[in-house]
């Protein structure tokens, strides 16, 4: 009666429709519980997730005499570890760096580096692809090129090059160039901090932005024109989330 779960050598056909079904639920279920993340922008540790989830849970599909409970337990066992190291990766950015790759700059300046491109291994060719899929065929027009952590390529055009483009209106323009983090998570980047500022010239930053102290800042950058971003801690949602599931 319960061949399903524990397995049979001639399992009928519709034990393997009962496993399909436990199997879609038990991976929803698990998908939901590690959080929403973009399909498009898949990690190096989400996408060995994926495959070693897909192998563990797929072979009691196509492998009647196979008991389901073992394949199970393992898919939890694994998504538990996936959920702790991304738990780990957000709270802590050095241990961040070691899971999740750094972005690299491809195109610096306009200029290509082909260091850059020697050590990730990326032909000209392949670069000229993926420019074109951004839409920048013109490489005269690129300030920047940067390799993301998900192995995608993005393009920041130079500042008269942009859209409704100030080299049309006859202005001149700073350039923006590649922004500097200076605050992430509510943690201070010393080293690009140094680079362009004091820690008291930082909190007063902030303080015009109606923050007081940069704990309470997710995320702050300076491009090269000086122009800063701030964004806020959203504690205002966070709490009024626990006061609707309380």
């Amino acid at each position: 009666m319960f061949d399903f779960w524990t397995g049979a050598e001639s399992l009928p056909v519709y034990g393997f429709l009962i496993r399909a079904v436990i199997v879609y639920i038990y991976v929803f279920v698990i998908i939901k519980i590690l959080g929403q993340r973009s399909m498009v922008a898949l990690n190096p540790i989400d996408f060995l997730f994926a495959v070693i989830i897909g192998d563990v849970v797929g072979e009691p599909l196509s492998s009647g005499d196979i008991p389901l409970a073992g394949p199970l337990a393992s898919a939890a066992l694994i998504a538990g570890i996936h959920l702790f190291l991304s738990i780990i990766a957000l709270k802590t950015p050095r241990f961040r760096r070691i899971i999740e790759d750094e972005p690299i700059i491809i195109i610096e300046k306009g200029k290509i580096l082909n260091k850059e491109m020697r050590k990730v291994k990326m032909t000209v060719e392949s670069l000229l692809m993926d420019l074109r899929l951004q839409s920048a065929t013109d490489l005269s027009e690129i300030d920047y090129a940067i390799l993301e952590a998900n192995g995608q390529i993005s393009v920041i055009k130079k500042s008269q090059y942009d859209s409704l483009t100030p080299n049309d209106m006859l202005k001149q323009v700073a350039p923006k160039g590649y922004p500097t983090v200076l605050i992430q998570d509510g943690i201070i980047v010393d080293v690009n901090l140094k680079k362009v500022g004091t820690k008291g010239w930082l909190e007063e930053q902030l303080k015009k932005h109606g923050i007081n102290d940069h704990s309470d800042c997710f995320l702050m950058t300076m491009d090269e024109s000086g122009q800063i971003y701030v964004s806020q801690k959203n504690y205002r949602v966070d709490k009024i989330k626990k006061e609707i599931f309380k």
